[in-house]
């Protein structure tokens, strides 16, 4: 079928993309390439991260410029985005791709989406908002702006067939590339980390608002770990070099002598190493539970934004191993209950050999079983029907 496709394409496909941040440029990363191999001469334009980029993708501008989470946070940077959108929108409907794919990010996205299907240009979501968590009615707008939406999660779909959106869930990449057993003893040999050592993983997010709210906290909660297991040692890896420095300097200003390796990148290395995770909520729960490691979640953020969505979130968790199980398989501390002394317990007690602990390990894999769909050709296949649909192949 690839090559049937290749070969009957009248002219070079220009397929348009946006992703805002880094696991949005890992979907896009794998979208891309297996959109390649059925159309090899395709041109990729819009906004990518360094994935995309390797995979040949043309970005209008640097993929961290999207990368703002929060109601009040985004305010800050409100006329930048707006001036990016504004000028990707004009440039892409000069260059009238034959789909365009926003991959997340749905405040900026979505609004792509809709001027573009307005000029005939058919549109696709990848990655569902939260509609299943809050103001459900977001997917009638959705509906105006969207010819198609790819979720990573089976439990997504109802809400949009209920409403009439064409929907398909695809599972996600990272079920398909992380191991269902990862080798732990293989992952502590590439980072030069010993084998018998108890190992705790920090993940405090990786944009720099998180580190903000998170860093300080993070490494308050290994101390306290520290205190009363001294033995631990703790590795944490770093998105990139900003996040290295900035984690370096919060390192220095706390004055804490910590057992503590900082890594450039090599996350899914530092997640396959560690006996136990402190992290963010965010996609990096989703990753952690791929890995089967047991976790501790948290998460600051502004408190008017805490307090405006705490009033409109009506489910009981906030990251997905628990979204996705439909309980608590991660203890999770948000804003004031994020303290060094309740995570640093909730911590050790995950670090023990407990009936709970293989309960739990037994339950993300089911979770990552579930997911493994083949994401990227599926997601492929769904957008190559799509252009086939309305005619541009």
């Amino acid at each position: 079928m690839a090559d049937l496709e290749a070969s009957i394409s009248s002219k070079p496909l220009c397929i348009a993309l946006v992703a805002g941040e880094a696991s949005g440029d890992t979907l896009g990363a794998g979208l891309i390439a297996a959109l390649k191999q059925r159309f090899p001469n395709a041109r990729f334009i819009g906004i990518g991260g360094p994935r995309m980029l390797a995979e040949g993708m043309q970005s209008q501008v640097p993929m961290e410029r999207l990368s703002v989470m929060g109601l009040v946070e985004v305010l800050g940077r409100l006329r930048e985005l707006l001036r990016i959108r504004r000028e990707l929108v004009e440039f892409l409907k000069q260059e009238q791709p034959d789909v365009f794919i926003g991959i997340d990010a749905p405040d900026f996205t979505l609004g792509v989406e809709q001027r573009l299907r307005d000029v005939g240009i058919p549109t696709v979501h990848y990655v569902s908002p939260s509609v299943w968590a809050w103001r459900e009615k977001r997917v009638l707008g959705i509906a105006k702006s969207t010819d198609l939406m790819l979720t990573l999660f089976p439990f997504e779909e109802e809400v949009y067939r209920r409403h009439g959106v064409a929907v398909r869930c695809v599972g996600h990449t990272l079920a398909d590339r992380i191991a269902l057993t990862p080798d732990r003893s293989a992952a502590r040999q590439a980072l030069g980390v010993s084998q018998a050592a108890k190992v705790v993983a920090l993940l405090p997010g990786s944009r720099n608002g998180e580190l903000r709210k998170l860093g300080r906290l993070f490494l308050d909660t290994a101390a306290w770990c520290l205190e009363r297991q001294p033995d631990l040692q703790f590795i944490m890896p770093c998105a990139n070099p900003e996040r290295r420095q900035q984690m370096d300097a919060i390192l220095a200003e706390s004055g804490l002598e910590l057992p503590l390796t900082l890594f450039d990148g090599q996350a899914h290395e530092v997640l396959a190493a560690c006996d136990a995770v402190l992290i963010a909520s965010g996609t990096a729960t989703l990753e952690a539970m791929l890995f089967k490691r047991p976790m501790v979640v948290a998460y600051r953020m502004a408190g008017l934004t805490h307090r405006i969505l705490k009033r409109l979130i009506k489910v009981g968790h906030v990251s997905l191993p628990n979204l996705l199980a439909g309980r608590e398989v991660a203890p999770e501390f948000l804003q004031d209950a994020a303290t060094p002394e309740a995570m640093g317990q909730a911590l050790l007690a995950r670090l023990l050999p407990t009936e709970e602990r293989v309960a739990t390990e037994q339950t993300f894999m089911q979770l990552h079983q579930l997911l493994r769909r083949d994401a990227d050709q599926c997601a492929a296949d769904a957008v190559a029907g799509l252009m086939r649909e309305r005619g541009h192949l």
